[in-house]
């Protein structure tokens, strides 16, 4: 099979040359542009999700002996978890060579994070096919790199965390507001506020209403931690 030259070049960001690089092509496939002869990565993003969690299960297992489930299970959201995907995608420019439809391309698809997220799973898995558990695992070791050492100790989800520590004193759980949407719809910007039922808040921006709503929740925890 001839593949474009954009495609080698991902091919050496990405460090695995495919013997089948079929399976590469349908990785970068999104739904908008996808044929009965031209399907697209959804089913590949399924299995990549599952050889990702395996990998780096048995990835922080072995690298803390003496954590705990309940320890090990926050790091292990961090490091699975879609922002995690679309950052790495994005350090190897993922989003340079996704096959998108005319209206993703239009509206900034290559940039969005749950797009990034889903290719780089549906990657995962191209490799898995194409050589087998231990060639796809080395890659995501390699990829995933320093975030697997640095993960932090207590890396919780920042919305679970902070209604966790209002319930712990007797609040309910935390609301988000929307403050404002900027920008162009492919580019919005969302202010969000977080509040508390004491009247606290903390306010974030950011790309997406869920990571505007962690940036505030982990401002707002962060404040009220070091008051006590």
């Amino acid at each position: 099979m001839k593949v474009s030259s954009d495609i080698k070049a991902f091919m050496g960001r990405l460090g695995h040359e495919f013997a089948r690089p079929e399976l590469l092509l349908r990785a970068l496939t999104h739904s908008s542009i996808s044929t009965p002869t031209r399907p697209d990565n959804q089913r590949l993003e399924f299995l990549g999700d599952r050889v990702l969690g395996l990998t780096m299960a048995e990835a922080l297992f072995r690298a803390d002996k003496a954590a705990s489930e309940g320890q090990l299970a926050p790091r292990f959201n961090a490091l699975v978890r879609k922002e995690a995907c679309a950052d790495v995608a994005r350090q190897i420019d993922l989003g340079a060579v996704l096959k998108l439809g005319r209206s993703e391309m239009l509206t900034g698809g290559r940039r969005k994070e749950a797009l990034l997220g889903d290719a780089m799973e549906a990657v995962i898995a191209a490799v898995y096919l194409d050589a087998g558990f231990e060639a796809a695992r080395d890659l995501v070791l390699r990829l995933w790199g320093k975030r697997i050492d640095s993960v932090e100790e207590d890396a919780r989800d920042a919305k679970t965390a902070l209604q966790e520590w209002a319930q712990a004193r007797g609040q309910q759980p935390p609301r988000y507001d929307t403050i404002s949407r900027e920008g162009p719809d492919h580019a919005p910007v969302f202010t969000i506020a977080a509040r508390l039922e004491s009247g606290e808040s903390a306010e974030a921006r950011a790309g997406s209403k869920r990571l505007a709503e962690q940036a505030a929740a982990k401002a707002l925890l962060a404040r009220m931690e070091s008051k006590e």
